[in-house]
């Protein structure tokens, strides 16, 4: 599975609106953001509009591809883009900026195995 994590700048006067919107998240969209393998998908955003977006899925390409075909998405994208900076022609959920992972809790204990044994004075 793909861990993906992103990137965008909400324009700080339109926040409100902003999260409005994502509180009641079309019923079309939902279904067609699971469909096409966007999973444990989550947004963050903080008070100078910075946004963090996180999601899983077996493919990156594929789940952006999928969106592609429907038309909710396509309405949706149309719709969103007008809350963005510096997002040029492209659409918000093809124009963000994919940050790099470093660190994964689960993958480092997998790595570590019997390495990491529990610290007798916490137990």
């Amino acid at each position: 599975m793909q861990r993906v994590c992103f990137q965008l700048q909400v324009k700080p006067d339109r926040l409100e609106e902003y999260a409005a919107r994502h509180a009641s998240v079309w019923p079309e969209m939902l279904r067609a953001l699971k469909d096409a393998g966007w999973q444990n998908y989550s947004l963050f955003v903080r008070e100078d509009g910075l946004l963090i977006g996180y999601f899983e899925t077996p493919s990156l390409e594929q789940a952006q591809s999928a969106m592609e075909g429907t038309r909710v998405n396509t309405l949706w994208q149309s719709e969103m883009s007008e809350f963005f900076v510096e997002l040029g022609d492209a659409r918000p959920d093809t124009g963000f900026v994919q940050l790099r992972e470093v660190f994964h809790l689960e993958d480092q204990l997998a790595v570590a195995g019997t390495k990491i044994t529990p610290d007798p004075e916490k137990a």
